[in-house]
């Protein structure tokens, strides 16, 4: 059709059918604005454990990192038929990503500082989508502290903890949950939380709650489109096919999410257990034997322990977090007072409680005060001193403790502990087994902004069954869509960006 030189006029229907599809594709298959490469002043770090090793390397990242390099780096001279007095190759430039060999070296005084290989990237192909430089040098910390020294100098500024991970969300390149992954992988304790921590760094809970979310626009858009063009929709809207899309889409998946975290959260942040019992019962023997090595202190002086002590245990590809702890029992020592008060705090928190006892001396006084302070969390009963046992001598110990699984050891010599490691595995994990379309498990803070979503996403099934007028129903979509949003880092406030950044090393 020829263009008559006149902007076409649209019916209303039409006015309103463009205006779903522009604000479908703004809020779903909007651009991806954030993808420019953002102009941040040039930042350095230590990206390795200081201490004694092999390799240290420094890592560069922004807009002025290969004119750094540049300036203190000199590449050995490659050219076979220049002088040996002709060590280096002068008036270089760098080239993305390649491997150079040479020294660094001071461009005041030519002093060398060391021996590295320097890498080099340019942007956006790199870690933070910005420049990055990272020099490859001796561990030693004189030597990095010099090198880094000397990199602020010549024109970056030490990074705040997390940052080159901070500018790679800013950026655009990963998300909020891959963010929080790489803290994950760093903090892994066994294979099964850092397959957990891949799978999310793959980006599978960004997509699980993209979905969640577009099922959710997909809701919002017919409600806005009804409430402002409602004499141009002819057959109105289809309240059943919402509540279908909530019910199957939105509130089963934001459901399973929820029990997902309640049922294997431990997976990646460590099972809590906590050894309680009366003085000199063995403790602390118990808890070096779990970890076979010497971490608390043994003496046959009751109340050694004042703190508490805590050590990762892997059982079975499982993490536990054991604690050893000061007791809970009658004392007058001030410190030790403190020290059950930590307890106290300690077991709240704790998911498993090793309730040990005596094998010689298995009810006392003190032992049924703990037992009515632990009677109501999940315990193993843990009788200690088998090896001082008679030959036939039965335990005298109250029927209600025989309904808690017990284990028999020796903490002296080992006897049976093989045996109560899988009486814990067996206690707290059961039979079952995550696959691994379940291992992209949401943290806390995801958890309670899912909860927050399903409540939301509730209301509004419940407010569309009763017929309440879209514009508040609209509410409750758009904040579920938020609250989801926050999770990805869509909709988070800067604050919490902050907080989480803060956990993360410099360096990283």
């Amino acid at each position: 059709m020829l263009h008559s030189g006149k902007d076409p006029v649209l019916p209303k229907a039409g006015r309103a059918f463009y205006k779903i599809v522009i604000r479908f594709c703004l809020k779903v298959l909007k651009p991806d604005l954030s993808v420019k490469i953002m102009e941040y002043d040039t930042i350095a770090a230590v990206a390795t454990p200081l201490g004694t090793g092999g390799i240290g390397i420094i890592k560069i990242s922004g807009k002025d990192a290969f004119s750094i390099a540049e300036t203190i780096f000199q590449r050995s001279n490659a050219v076979p038929h220049v002088a040996p007095h002709e060590p280096y190759d002068h008036g270089f430039s760098l080239k993305s990503h390649r491997l150079y060999h040479g020294h660094i070296v001071h461009p005041g005084t030519q002093k060398v500082l060391d021996e590295v290989l320097l890498t080099a990237m340019k942007a956006p192909l790199t870690y933070t989508r910005e420049d990055i430089v990272e020099i490859n040098t001796h561990s030693g910390s004189a030597v990095l502290a010099s090198i880094l020294d000397l990199v602020v100098k010549t024109g970056a500024r030490l990074a705040d903890p997390g940052e080159f991970t901070k500018r790679a969300y800013l950026s655009g390149r990963i998300d909020l949950t891959q963010a929080e992954a790489v803290i994950d992988i760093i903090n892994s304790k066994t294979e099964i939380s850092l397959e957990i921590a891949m799978a999310q760094i793959k980006g599978g809970l960004k997509r699980r709650v993209e979905s969640i979310r577009s099922s959710l626009l997909e809701i919002l858009t017919e409600m806005e489109a009804a409430i402002d063009f409602s004499d141009d929709i002819e057959d109105g809207v289809d309240e059943k096919s919402m509540v279908n899309i909530l019910e199957q889409n939105i509130i089963i998946e934001l459901s399973e999410m929820v029990e997902q975290y309640e049922g294997a959260h431990f997976l990646r942040d460590g099972f809590k257990i906590i050894v309680l019992g009366h003085p000199n019962v063995g403790k602390s023997s118990l808890m070096n034997r779990l970890i076979q090595e010497d971490r608390a202190i043994v003496t046959p002086i009751p109340g050694t322990t004042r703190d508490i002590i805590e050590e990762t245990l892997n059982i079975r590809g499982i993490p536990f977090i054991i604690a050893d702890s000061a007791g809970l029992h009658e004392a007058r020592d001030p410190v030790e007072i403190i020290g059950m008060e930590k307890t106290r705090s300690y077991l709240r928190g704790s998911d498993l409680v090793l309730f040990m006892i005596d094998a010689n001396d298995p009810f006392t006084r003190e032992d049924e005060k703990i037992y009515q302070s632990i009677k109501d969390k999940r315990v193993i009963l843990v009788i200690n001193k088998i090896d001082l046992l008679k030959d036939g001598s039965e335990l005298n110990i109250p029927a209600t403790w025989k309904k808690m699984p017990i284990s028999r050891i020796s903490a002296l010599y080992g006897d049976g502990v093989r045996i109560l490691k899988n009486v814990i595995a067996q206690h707290t994990m059961g039979d079952s087994h995550l696959e691994m379309k379940d291992t992209v498990i949401p943290n806390l803070r995801h958890k309670n902004a899912v909860l927050k979503s399903l409540e939301h996403s509730i209301a509004a099934k419940e407010a569309i069954r009763k017929g309440t007028s879209f514009e508040l129903i609209a509410l409750d979509i758009q904040e579920a869509m938020d609250r989801l949003g926050e999770i990805i880092g869509v909709t988070a406030k800067e604050d919490v960006v902050d907080h989480i950044f803060s956990r993360f090393c410099i360096g990283k």
